[in-house]
């Protein structure tokens, strides 16, 4: 592998919900770009040790650190061990979301707050406390997981969808600002992922989709860690929300 195949060499990403199949092949794919893993769990540790092993396999630096994201104190603890460990984060992947399907006249008001807490309020703390010094050296990334329920209702909740829908305000307003400082601010909303815990399994089998998507199954999560790695290896790319839906939401 030669030097133009591991651009990200010498950067460092954050990556929280590192344990689940997305933020899993998210660091999978950025490892072998080069760049170096602060992986960021909440219950499974097991899961976010063996996406760090995978990493190490490829030559790149990667630790894991765990954080309850509905705690507000827990993004900038996680910021401050990857600065600790690595002297920077030069890429943030705010990945961790919650969102247990739940109808109207169900969700209760701490599932609410919780729901909001780890979906968009982590997300803006952590850009909060980084940002800063990304402009400081002309260089950042960050990338919010959002959903295309935040696009059309999704099928879990007015809880998940509307906090998703609040992660795309708070790119637009990101970016806007980020840009003349050489710092990219984006958001990747997929549809329905198979292999999550959100949506663990996969009906390509044969099962009933949760909604018609035109390729006929559900996403994989190496499909949502290939296009991040896309975006965050371009500079040009930035105020984006960019769905991942098989079709689902033409635009």
């Amino acid at each position: 592998m030669t030097i133009d195949d591991r651009p990200l060499s010498g950067r460092t990403a954050l990556i929280t919900g590192a344990s689940g199949g997305i933020g899993g092949s998210i660091a999978r794919h950025l490892a072998r770009l080069g760049a170096d893993l602060v992986l960021a769990h909440g219950r499974h540790a097991d899961d976010a040790e063996r996406a760090a092993q995978d990493a190490r396999e490829v030559g790149a630096r990667a630790i894991t650190t765990p954080g309850d994201l509905s705690d507000p104190d827990v993004p900038a603890r996680l910021a401050d061990v990857a600065i600790g460990e690595f002297g920077a984060v030069d890429i943030l992947i705010a990945n961790a979301g919650i969102g247990a399907p739940t109808p109207l006249q169900d969700v209760t008001l701490q599932q609410w707050e919780e729901t909001y807490a780890v979906n968009v309020t982590a997300p803006f703390l952590l850009a909060q406390r980084l940002l800063p010094a990304m402009y400081e050296r002309s260089f950042g990334r960050v990338v919010f997981i959002s959903s295309i329920a935040a696009l059309n209702g999704g099928v879990i909740g007015p809880h998940y969808a509307s906090s998703k829908a609040a992660l795309h305000g708070l790119t637009h307003s990101l970016a806007k600002d980020a840009a003349p400082h050489g710092v990219t601010v984006n958001a990747i909303a997929p549809a329905l992922i198979g292999g999550t815990r959100i949506l663990p399994t996969d009906p390509s089998g044969g099962d009933e989709l949760p909604m018609p998507i035109p390729v006929g199954r559900l996403g994989e999560p190496d499909e949502i860690g290939s296009v991040t790695a896309s975006v965050v290896t371009n500079g040009y790319l930035t105020n984006k929300i960019i769905t991942v839906d098989g079709g689902l939401l033409p635009r």
